[in-house]
């Protein structure tokens, strides 16, 4: 069992400076738990660690595929499995650092496993979907697993045919079988660290970032990705930042309108962490002063 100090907040409350500091004074090696730091050439709108931070510490799970691969939740705690023991093997400590929710639940409390896919099923539903409507197969979901339908939008086709396929494949709901995401199951003694801070300053924090990142050459970064061999994939043209940007080289909107819908955007997602992050049970919350500079306090 190796013990790991998992470092958690919203986007652009001060986790990676905090990390870098922490690391330092323990004599770690950080893993970065963020879903978009795993593609290459997407450097500025995941606000990826800097060639000099990553001289200052070793950092793993960055650059992992290319920007038209797909990665899974699966390959995810593979990789970072494989990271925590080439680095207790060197006698090192372990940091990680993550705002992405999913990547967090799987490496603390273990992967749920459902029935693999059956594709016949899958294409009926998805076939159904386009018949009927979305709001109608939602409709039977909420009738064979009201708790599930609770938690997955309508509009969240690909989870609601999940859903329902898992259903018809065990006889079970879904959400009966994700329980066991509620236990501890994990191989490793974790203490969770939580960086929060007032709304105010968390937003005027937002402002800042995206307007450092825009100047840092954030539609020059997009540009480039257009020019790849490959299309991105889904995930990768999704990515908060860059989905914005890509709308606006698209031609609809203009660049100022692109730049507000990424604060927009990013203020809303960040209050989506703050609510999954209260599930969370065992962290030790940190309130940052408005204004502070994490790596300093």
């Amino acid at each position: 069992m190796h013990e790991i100090t998992l470092i958690l907040g919203c986007t652009g409350v001060g986790k990676s400076e905090f990390g870098l500091a922490l690391a330092e004074a323990l004599g770690a090696e950080i893993l970065c738990l963020d879903s978009m730091q795993i593609y290459r050439r997407m450097n500025i709108g995941t606000a990826k660690p800097t060639v000099e931070e990553q001289r200052r510490i070793p950092h793993h799970l960055l650059d992992l595929i290319e920007p038209w691969e797909t990665y899974s939740v699966a390959r995810f705690v593979d990789h970072a499995e494989a990271a925590i023991r080439d680095i207790a093997a060197r006698g090192r400590r372990v940091v990680a650092v993550g705002g992405t929710s999913l990547y967090i639940k799987a490496l603390t409390e273990g992967l749920f496993e459902g029935p693999g896919a059956d594709a016949e099923i899958r294409a009926r539903l998805k076939e159904e979907a386009r018949r009927i409507g979305k709001e109608a197969l939602h409709a039977r979901l909420r009738r064979v697993d009201p708790v599930a339908a609770e938690r997955i939008h309508v509009n969240d086709l690909r989870r609601v045919v999940r859903a329902l396929e898992v259903h018809e494949l065990t006889g079970a709901p879904i959400s009966s079988l994700q329980t066991q995401w509620d236990r501890q199951r994990t191989r490793h003694a974790f203490r969770f660290i939580g960086l929060r801070r007032i709304r105010e300053d968390q937003n005027r924090r937002t402002n800042e970032r995206v307007r450092q990142m825009i100047q840092a050459g954030l539609v020059e970064e997009v540009r480039g990705l257009l020019s790849l061999p490959h299309p991105l994939s889904r995930t990768a043209r999704r990515a908060l930042g860059y989905a914005e940007i890509l709308e606006y080289l698209a031609g609809r909107g203009s660049l100022d309108e692109a730049v507000e819908n990424i604060k927009i955007n990013t203020r809303q997602f960040a209050k989506s962490q703050r609510t999954w992050f209260k599930r969370f049970r065992g962290v030790q919350w940190i309130d940052l002063a408005p204004g502070a500079e994490v790596a300093g306090e």
